[in-house]
């Protein structure tokens, strides 16, 4: 199983918004088959598995990470192909809260008579699937954020220069990360101060929809943002209902301070089926999500430089927290080197 869930693990970025899955087949103790969950629209885990085993897989038995599906999608139900292939027996990390299957998948085959066992690694396998469980039980994507700073917290200098806090290695990691989101989120103020691309470099397995969050329905002329519209889509996010060309108005109501609702903007792309979203900044976009209590996930990049500055950006602005014990705590936290820098990459 563990093996499994290595497999599903390579899908990431390329099968959402369905379930990172993996599958492996063993019969008389030796491993038959493998496969993974490829590409959305593509086979599942299983299907891939069986092609692989072939004959092998009659009378075999099936670990895969994820309840097989009974439904058809894009592609045909996974539970009719194990039947017709004759295996024996079904090992599943955790059950498939999709409403499509939701334990449908497991009926299916115990009613003909093939044993299914639900449980092994269960707690793995929900952490394998985190965006995919948030998108479904919480009906919004799964929010990172990312931001570079120095060793001393600050996201610029004094006079607002902030190019390049991080090293190349950094931005490598921030590109690959990118090539995996269905949107990227910045406010108006990192776009007028930094003009940014906001695409993979090079590209990735998604096309991230380029979002700005402003209380006026308005880009900077000549940004880099509308000059690039018509190679990939540009969302703003605004308290106006007006129209830009090329790019795609969309009027929020206001939280408390105006800004457009972070709760309500995470709604609208929880409808539009996008899994995972990618917070750039600045600092009050980044208090927003933390007051709102909406971050999954952060990527850190520590330079190692000290600024100094009073009046220098330090990350996340909004209200913040009252007491140190009402802050957001990471559940789990990993930290690697990125070329000088340091990466912390945490979970909430």
């Amino acid at each position: 199983m563990r093996d499994a869930l290595a497999l599903a693990e390579q899908g990431r970025g390329a099968v959402e918004p369905n379930p990172l899955v993996g599958a492996i087949i063993v019969r008389d103790g030796v491993v038959v088959g493998r496969g993974w969950h490829q590409f959305f629209g593509g086979p599942h885990a299983e299907v891939n598995a069986l092609a692989e085993a072939g004959e092998k897989a009659r009378g075999a038995t099936l670990f895969v990470t994820l309840e097989p599906c009974c439904h058809h999608g894009k592609t045909p139900p996974c539970s009719d192909a194990i039947i017709r292939a004759g295996i024996a027996r079904v090992i599943a990390a955790m059950a498939d809260p999709f409403p499509q299957v939701a334990g449908q998948g497991i009926a299916q085959l115990r009613d003909v008579g093939i044993p299914v066992e639900i449980g092994l690694l269960e707690a793995e396998a929900r952490w394998l699937n985190r965006p995919y469980l948030t998108l479904l039980e919480k009906a919004r994507p799964y929010v990172h954020l990312k931001w570079a700073m120095t060793l001393d917290g600050k996201l610029a200098t004094r006079t607002g220069h902030s190019q390049w806090i991080s090293g190349e290695e950094s931005r490598r990691v921030v590109h690959a990360l990118r090539g995996r989101m269905d949107a990227i989120i910045v406010g108006a103020g990192t776009v007028r101060a930094d003009d940014p691309l906001l695409t993979a470099r090079p590209a990735g397995a998604r096309k991230a929809t380029r979002i700005v969050l402003s209380r006026r329905a308005e880009l900077p002329a000549g940004c880099q943002l509308h000059r690039t519209a018509n190679t990939a889509t540009v969302l703003l996010a605004t308290v106006e209902n007006k129209t830009i060309p090329g790019v795609e108005v969309l009027p929020l109501p206001t939280d408390a301070s105006g800004r457009p609702s972070i709760p309500a903007l995470l709604v609208e792309l929880g409808r539009r089926r996008m899994t995972n979203v990618l917070v750039e900044g600045g600092e009050g976009i980044f208090g927003s999500f933390r007051d709102a209590g909406l971050i999954d996930e952060v990527h850190v990049f520590v330079a190692p430089k000290l600024v100094g500055g009073q009046t220098a950006l330090s990350p996340i602005g909004g209200l913040g927290s009252d007491r140190i014990e009402d802050g957001l705590s990471m559940k789990r936290f990993d930290v690697t080197k990125a070329g000088d820098d340091t990466y912390l990459h945490g979970w909430i």
